[in-house]
């Protein structure tokens, strides 16, 4: 069937099939990838299917996982590489920031790095230290890179084959309490570009804008001003790099009010240029200052205190409200 409800961590599983099935190129990489199918089992089945030379079990050395996927690019394939968890990834942090991100700009452009690096990332799910962290910005800040995040199960199935067909390196931050969240994924869609946002809920009052794990609960929210007479658009703005200024944009025309919202802490985050940008761009447009919620500045809290840490529907709904107030 062409149209089929998914769990998105499932639909992440279909479209590395979809990949390796079409170009022969393309290989996945990581720790556990292979045999258990991952931690969370987006690789599962894989290895059987393709065999273990396209589907390899590496060995718990993130910095080597990357150093060998930009060799093989620059042999020709399209390495997918998986970090297990998001505070596992900065081992690797020196390969992807001064290789992977750089190498296309020093041969002036005469070498492409498709590599896409996939990241499970976020919290909610009851983890334990560095497994529970949002290092989005981190790569974000980083020219070379493409940094994209999906809130969907479809549009984690057609971001990640937009992703693999790239030739530029796209760290793929992968939101891991949405993984069993099921939607509807049609395989034979038409994809709009990879880095457009999309609006997940009109209105006319506030705009919302989020990627990632925090599209869910902005949705909550919007749902729970309605009811209180307040019409909120949702933007899910599903790429942090580059960001579709444009599409914000509009929408605060429209809204005049914007607050930005992610888990990561607030302090240096993505929302802070969005903020930025916006406020240059729409400042005759704005009835109140754009307002950002997220993370705190401190380090991810161990799991019995992760809800008071996490930004929920009462912290959005109180920026909702505090927008609305000038």
């Amino acid at each position: 069937m062409a149209v089929q409800k998914l769990p998105l961590a499932k639909a992440l599983n279909e479209s590395l099939r979809t990949a390796l099935e079409n170009d022969p190129k393309v290989l996945i990489m990581g720790e556990d990838v292979g045999k258990l199918g991952g931690v969370f089992r987006v690789t599962d089945g894989l290895q059987k299917d393709f065999g273990e030379d396209r589907v390899i079990d590496t060995p718990l050395a993130e910095s080597g996982i990357v150093g060998t996927a930009i060799g093989l690019a620059l042999r020709g394939y399209r390495p997918v590489l998986e970090i297990q968890f998001d505070g596992f990834v900065f081992p690797a942090y020196d390969q992807i920031v001064t290789q992977l991100a750089k190498m296309h700009a020093r041969a002036l452009g005469k070498i492409k790095l498709p590599v896409v690096v996939r990241i499970p990332y976020g919290g909610g799910i009851g983890a334990v230290e560095h497994h529970s962290e949002s290092p989005e910005a981190l790569f974000a800040h980083v020219a070379g890179l493409k940094v994209v995040s999906p809130s969907t199960p479809s549009d984690a199935y057609w971001m990640l084959q937009q992703a693999i067909q790239s030739d530029d390196p796209v760290v793929f931050f992968e939101p891991k309490r949405r993984y069993w969240d099921k939607g509807e994924v049609d395989v034979d869609a038409i994809p709009g570009p990879l880095h457009a946002a999309r609006t997940a809920r009109p209105g006319t009052d506030l705009t919302l804008a989020a990627y990632g794990p925090m599209v869910k609960v902005c949705l909550e929210a919007a749902a729970a001003a309605e009811e209180e007479g307040k019409s909120v658009e949702v933007l899910d703005l599903r790429s942090m790099s580059p960001i579709d200024f444009d599409a914000i944009q509009r929408s605060v025309e429209k809204t005049g009010r914007l607050v930005v919202v992610h888990e990561a802490p607030v302090f240096y985050g993505s929302g802070a240029e969005v903020a930025a940008r916006i406020t240059e761009r729409c400042f005759y447009s704005l009835e109140s200052p754009v307002l950002r919620v997220g993370g705190f500045h401190a380090p991810y809290p161990p799991a019995r205190l992760e809800e008071e840490y996490l930004p929920g529907l009462d912290r959005v709904l109180d920026a909702v409200d505090r927008a609305l107030a000038y």
